[in-house]
């Protein structure tokens, strides 16, 4: 997995950064991904928010973000305001790309409610993910994330997760023999996935095929390891419960924050689900069990 992008209304892009200014951030939190294998770091994390500043209202990435190594302090929820100090990333071309600064994470508050949560969000929301992908052909600073509405989702595939490539594990066995030299023996390596996930769907496109992408959310993978005594084709109806029958639920309107690959612009993956009660049963969404 690399890094996740996100984006909003094509009116309100964010202004290009200048290359090398430390900026403080306010955001709300959307996206944590699941940690991947790091040479330097152990494990790193993604990080998809919403700036909340007047000023720029627009969808950042944070990366890299080493959240084990964070103090209690510095920890932050999906969907907690906070503020960050980074610098433009300037090895990313995609413009939301942000490097933030170690230690500078500072959480205001968590926002616990859906139409709290909506208030921000739901402007945002777009129809088509055909279009995004299109214009990632026509353009190299096309949009490289947004939060794209389901129209109907046929379904979430479940299968055993391979294990880390060869590559990985030679970044996490780096790591580890830097610690062992530092006289550093507690930390615990970070272990692959037991499912990788991926949905399908329509979004609102008429010219829509379908779409199938993975699904990369901190809590699927949370949620792996807490089942942990189950079977397979237990822990894994336990996963479809939650992330297909319950937040993709008809009573929901769910949307899914999008994010695509800096070397592969028109390869989106999922990154997270919005997933806020609907007000009344009109446009019920349809679920294919």
């Amino acid at each position: 997995m690399t890094q996740l992008s996100f984006w909003g209304p094509d009116d309100q892009r964010s202004p290009e950064p200048k290359a090398g200014k430390v900026a403080t951030l306010r955001l709300l939190i959307t996206v944590k991904a699941a940690p991947n294998p790091s040479a330097r770091h152990g494990e790193t994390v993604c990080v998809g928010a919403l700036s909340v500043d007047p000023g720029r209202r627009s969808w950042i990435r944070l990366y890299p973000i080493h959240f084990r190594d964070l103090d209690d302090d510095n920890k932050f929820r999906k969907y907690d305001i906070v503020t960050v100090d980074a610098l433009p990333a300037v090895q990313d071309r995609r413009p939301e790309s942000w490097h933030p600064i170690v230690g500078s994470v500072r959480p205001e508050h968590h926002l616990s409610t859906g139409t709290a949560r909506r208030g921000y969000l739901d402007p945002y929301v777009q129809d088509s993910m055909c279009r995004l992908i299109e214009k990632t052909r026509e353009a190299s600073d096309a949009p490289s994330i947004a939060l794209i509405r389901a129209h109907d989702i046929s379904g979430l595939t479940i299968t055993r997760h391979p294990g880390w490539t060869p590559e990985q594990q030679a970044k996490i066995n780096g790591y580890l023999g830097q610690l062992d030299i530092l006289g550093d023996h507690h930390r615990a390596p970070l272990q692959a996935p037991r499912f990788t996930g991926s949905y399908r769907y329509r979004c609102a496109d008429p010219r829509c095929r379908g779409h199938r992408q993975s699904l990369l959310d901190w809590e699927f993978v949370a949620l792996q390891r807490r089942l942990g005594g189950l079977t397979d084709a237990q822990a894994a109806g336990q996963l479809r419960t939650k992330f297909l029958d319950q937040l993709c639920s008809a009573e929901r309107e769910v949307a899914f924050y999008v994010g695509n690959q800096a070397a592969r612009p028109q390869a989106f993956s999922i990154g997270g689900v919005y997933a806020p009660r609907r007000a009344t049963s009109r446009h019920r969404l349809r679920v294919n069990r």
